[in-house]
């Protein structure tokens, strides 16, 4: 069956749709637009209406584009910015209102399971042992260990993502010296203090990781991360776009993202391989299979 997932999230809005049985997906469609809805919230804690009115219209656009291709069931999602802001309630109201899709506000714990499952069930092998999985969104990062394809044994979500990040600690074009260092302190802040199962094999999902592809390849060990580093530390954000064909406000928050992995890849103590899947294909294939 086709369906679809919208996954509103603290940077970006994506659309998957996706030919899905419950054991495998088969991709048909992806899009995304930076909402920066994490960026964007107002000091009180509350979502500015005019973003809300964007973020409606663009899920109605997604909405639309997953009925063109067929979708015949399509799946809200909302993770960290939406769960914390105070008016988050609202903002699933005005969709739900408008376009008649019913979002489903995620948990850490939730959005760490779906995650694993999505990360696990698109692998292309079996691993000899526990998996574990770091997703990096924009307002929260979970760090999962489990046994593949759904059995999830341990899992946390940390309060800092690659939007908070940036916002906080990168603002130079490009990100200084000083400034690196003090978002990897940040970083080391949030991880510390917590005990990281030690899987056997580790994988990375989300924007960050699909993108740091392109920069250092699909393993992300020690020399990828210092590699990736220093092209992103060493030249213009829009240089670095154009030579690697990503979006600008990506750019942006890579660094960032790449920092978070690199923690994450240290607590976990073996390099992470880029997923094929994540928290919406999770979601598509625990639909396909209830």
């Amino acid at each position: 069956m086709r369906r679809a997932c919208i996954d509103i999230g603290s940077n970006t809005t994506r659309l998957l749709v996706a030919d899905c049985d419950g054991e495998k997906l088969i991709e048909v469609h992806q899009e995304r637009a930076f909402t920066k809805i994490g960026r964007e919230m107002a000091r009180d804690g509350t979502i500015p209406e005019a973003k809300i009115a964007e973020v409606v219209q663009i899920v109605q656009s997604q909405l639309g584009t997953a009925r063109e291709l067929g979708a015949i069931e399509v799946h809200g999602v909302a993770t960290a910015a939406i769960r914390r802001a105070l008016n988050g309630g609202a903002m699933v109201a005005a969709i739900n209102g408008t376009c008649g899709l019913t979002v489903n506000v995620l948990s850490g714990d939730e959005e760490a399971r779906l995650a694993f499952v999505g990360a696990a069930r698109t692998l292309d092998h079996s691993p000899g042992g526990p998996l574990g999985v770091v997703d990096v969104g924009g307002g929260s990062s979970e760090l999962v260990v489990g046994t593949v394809p759904d059995s999830v044994s341990w899992s946390t979500s940390f309060g800092v993502g690659s939007g908070e990040l940036t916002d906080a600690c990168l603002s130079s074009d490009p990100p200084s010296r000083d400034e690196l260092a003090a978002a990897k302190q940040r970083v080391r802040t949030a991880f510390s203090g917590v005990t990281v199962p030690h899987p056997v094999e580790a994988v990375a999902v989300g924007g960050s990781a699909t993108s740091l592809r392109r920069l250092a390849g699909p393993l992300l060990d020690a020399d990828a991360f210092k590699r990736a580093l220093g092209l992103l530390g060493g030249a213009p954000r829009a240089q670095v776009a154009r030579e690697f064909a990503l979006d600008l406000e990506r750019v942006r928050l890579l660094p960032a993202g790449l920092l978070i992995l690199q923690a994450a890849s240290e607590l976990f103590g073996t390099p992470l391989q880029i997923a094929r899947g994540g928290v919406r294909e999770g979601v598509l294939l625990e639909a396909a299979g209830s």
